[in-house]
């Protein structure tokens, strides 16, 4: 263990005088090699520092650009999307509690635009990023769909993304509805089961579990068709489409 020394202090003998001098030449080796790493470091710094302040300056542009860009293009993008979008929504709305040619017009003008508005296909393409350019897509997907336009309608209802628990079910049972329209139930089955086991509530679920076990019978797979019909039974029975079970279960049961 070391041991304090006084200043001034001497040693008594030549053993104390030999172990005296080791120390020292240690300690001034140590403070050296600590002298040696610091002025390599002052020097790296020295000979890089116009390489850091340009590493620094550009973190600082990114951080202030992303800040900026925010502020300054993708809010205004934002409320200016959703402000060309308003008339395309009255279309569709109109659309939706009107029938034959006049729910058809308002449903291509939703799409496509009119009174010097754009349409969903054209906010889609010019606002691309923004919150009004996904929800485009959604009324889009569906727009096609009811004018006929079914692989259009799945291109649309595809892109489409969002967290809440009925759109994103719609949206796939859309799809599914779709390809039913172009005779591939192989493909609306997957898409019908997909959209009742994505979000279990009883609106969209119970809807696409009916959807499923039609298509299933129609594919002669009647015991997925009772695997759907029970499911509505047992977990939604207060539901419309439990009231239809029991007439697509007989079917189901007449096939084996």
């Amino acid at each position: 263990m070391a041991t304090y020394k006084k200043r001034g202090y001497k040693p008594s003998n030549k053993d104390e005088e030999k172990k005296h001098v080791e120390e020292e030449s240690t300690t001034a080796e140590v403070f050296n090699s600590l002298d040696e790493g610091a002025g390599r470091t002052e020097t790296w710094v020295a000979e890089n520092q116009k390489y850091i302040y340009i590493i620094v300056g550009v973190a600082i542009i990114a951080v202030l650009g992303y800040l900026g860009y925010e502020r300054f293009v993708q809010e205004p993008r934002e409320a200016e999307a959703a402000n060309e979008m308003a008339q395309a929504q009255s279309y569709f709305s109109r659309a939706l509690n009107s029938t034959g040619a006049q729910s058809d017009s308002l449903y291509t003008m939703s799409l496509n635009g009119g009174e010097g508005k754009y349409g969903f296909a054209e906010i889609i393409e010019n606002y691309s990023g923004t919150a009004a350019a996904n929800i485009a897509k959604y009324h889009a997907g569906f727009a096609s769909l009811r004018t006929g336009s079914y692989q259009e309608a799945i291109g649309y209802l595809e892109d489409y993304n969002a967290d809440d628990q009925i759109t994103v079910a719609l949206a796939k049972g859309g799809i599914g509805d779709a390809f039913m329209q172009l005779n591939q139930p192989e493909e609306a089955l997957d898409y019908y089961a997909e959209a009742a086991s994505m979000r279990s509530n009883s609106f969209t679920t119970p809807k696409f579990l009916l959807k499923a076990a039609i298509t299933a019978l129609e594919l002669n797979q009647a015991e997925d068709a009772e695997e759907f019909l029970n499911r509505i039974k047992e977990e939604y029975p207060d539901t419309p489409e439990a009231d239809q079970v029991a007439i697509h279960m007989g079917r189901a049961q007449a096939m084996k």
